[in-house]
């Protein structure tokens, strides 16, 4: 993603984005957005921000994202590091552990806990200071027109009912699981099979007081078939520890037996008592796994809950939704600044609608191991795992489609689709995190074992044409300044177990492709200038010659 600079505008929509809704992936796409030059109109149909918790994970990827797209100290400012994440039958016998506290691809914990209503709070403060962002609250969108070049907004004021029109250049569809926007363009969604009702309770814990005092599970599912129950963080407020539970509404239990205060307190007495803390708010949830059939629509775009929405088990459906804005970001600002047709968009439900679903059938599969009310299904359950003869949980997916390097048959070529590897590193003499010492946007990282002076004339030009920052990285010890210094160890032990010497990583910090030698990253450029033209991505050879990260 670019640095903030000035984009060449259409005179005659009033922006260059709508955005319908003003959620956390809302207010995440109108930054990146700002910070890439763009002016974004958000238009929510509610007067404030929602101030309840909901998610309460960031994995990794999304914590790094929040860096590389200058967020990075609201990022670290609400969360915290995860605990184990551990799995227990009716008897508190282990089933499951994940440790999230073990060091993830991108140079820290695998997930993060967050107190959403405060990193609501932070992006919303963040926005009202762009100039770029015009907030528009009580504003209900009623219909959406589009025209070749532009879309025609229709928002009514819900407090004077009057009716306006505005326009934009695109529209981003982020208005929840019942969106309008999906609805009024007939868009189908798919139902991958999974629905279960949850209690979902959260609960501040008194001033001192640890889940550890409590005698409760740090990070945990208790998977016992009388009840089966939730127990996590639910990040930090002002200070204060907060915790969440969530139960299983049972099969003779009725929806609204459930949100009684009477059954709440009742469900929450094994666990706590009303005196060591605040009951901030408890609602009943229907866990469902759906996905958008077409997630763009011309000049129209899904994203978040309006495009999938999952079971919560791995804590991934906010992630979902900000990884969805964050591979729709630079690909707007490619298509907006004229150096993309949006032809390049389409790579956009290409790439994202088989990772989201890959990632709604894992957590389906976590959700089947607890949401078990049956005694005998539960101890056959306890019996596989115990005995190890359980499948174990699949492995978190990989972009597996869109714009990324091919074979000659057309088939993806490894390691392409993989999260690049992220760590502190130092350059010219400065430590901190790759991401901020080296600039973002397409990069091709080498090993001493390739140069620039290795490759065809062909590939060098295609590198020229994108703009492509070039690094090499070595040992920690042995970098010279001009070098990048794996100082965390993280990149390098990348590329060796996969015997690779260049990685070309795109802005979204995924790769398009890796190679061994010279050949193999020639074939990867000459796959790369292909498929950049293809969606205008090379439209002009006037453009500088690749910058070395070393002379920036």
């Amino acid at each position: 993603m670019g640095e903030e600079t000035m984009k060449p505008r259409v005179s005659q929509t009033d922006f260059d984005v709508i955005q319908i809704g003003y959620g956390p992936v809302s207010k995440f796409s109108a930054l990146l957005l700002d910070r890439l030059g763009w002016r974004v109109g958000v238009f929510e149909r509610f007067g404030e921000i929602f101030p309840l918790p909901r998610a309460v994970c960031i994995d990794h990827e999304i914590f790094r994202v929040m860096h590389a797209g200058g967020l990075g100290p609201i990022a670290d400012r609400v969360t915290e590091p995860a605990p184990v994440y551990r799995w227990f039958n009716a008897e508190w016998q282990e089933l499951i552990s994940i440790d999230w506290t073990a060091g993830s691809v991108s140079g820290g914990t695998e997930v993060n806990f967050v107190h959403q209503p405060s990193l609501e709070r932070e992006l919303d403060a963040e926005a009202k200071r762009r100039t770029n962002i015009a907030l528009h609250f009580e504003q209900e969108c009623m219909a959406i027109t589009q025209h070749d070049d532009h879309v025609v907004v229709r928002i009514r004021d819900t407090a004077t009912g009057a009716e306006r029109d505005h326009t934009a250049r695109y529209v981003i569809g982020i208005d929840g699981a019942n969106s309008f926007v999906r609805e009024t363009l007939g868009i189908t969604r798919s139902d991958l099979g999974f629905e279960a009702d949850w209690l979902v309770v959260d609960f501040v814990l008194n001033d001192g007081l640890t889940a550890r005092d409590l005698g409760l599970i740090e990070c945990g599912q208790y998977c016992n078939p009388e009840r089966p129950t939730t127990i996590v963080p639910g990040g930090i407020e002002n200070g204060q520890i907060c915790r969440r539970w969530e139960f299983m509404r049972l099969p003779h239990e009725t929806r609204e037996e459930m949100v009684e205060t009477a059954k709440v307190q009742e469900l929450l007495g094994d666990w706590i008592k009303p005196e060591q803390g605040r009951l901030v708010r408890h609602a009943l949830y229907t866990f469902r796994s759906l996905v958008a059939d077409r997630w763009r629509d011309g000049r129209i775009l899904l994203a978040g809950d309006a495009a999938h929405v999952m079971p919560p088990f791995m804590g991934q459906g906010m992630c979902a939704g900000l990884r969805d804005v964050w591979n729709l970001g630079w690909k707007l600002d490619s298509v907006l600044s004229g150096a993309a047709d949006p032809a390049l968009l389409d790579t956009y439900q290409a790439e994202r609608l088989p990772h989201v679903t890959d990632i709604i059938k894992a957590s389906m599969f976590l959700g089947s191991i607890i949401c078990i009310p049956d005694k005998d299904a539960a101890a056959e359950r306890d019996r596989m795992f115990l005995s190890g003869e359980a499948p174990p949980p699949p492995p978190f997916p990989i972009l597996t489609d869109g714009f990324l390097a091919r074979d000659a048959q057309g088939a993806v070529l490894a390691p392409a689709g993989e999260l690049s590897p992220h760590g502190t590193v130092r350059l010219n003499r400065r430590t901190g995190r790759f991401d901020t010492l080296v600039a973002p946007g397409l990069v091709l990282i080498l090993t001493r074992e390739l140069t620039l002076a290795d490759l065809d004339p062909a590939s060098r030009r295609t590198l020229e044409r994108l703009g492509a920052t070039v690094v090499t990285v070595a040992g920690r010890t042995c970098a010279t300044d001009g070098e990048v210094a794996d100082t965390q160890g993280q990149i390098l032990p990348f590329m060796r177990e996969r015997g690779l010497n260049a990685m070309l990583v795109r802005p979204d910090l995924y790769l398009f492709g890796g190679a061994a030698d010279a050949a193999g990253l020639d074939r990867v450029l000459a796959e790369l200038d292909r498929q950049a033209r293809q969606v205008g991505l090379l439209a002009t050879d006037d453009v500088p010659e690749p910058h070395m990260a070393a002379s920036a």
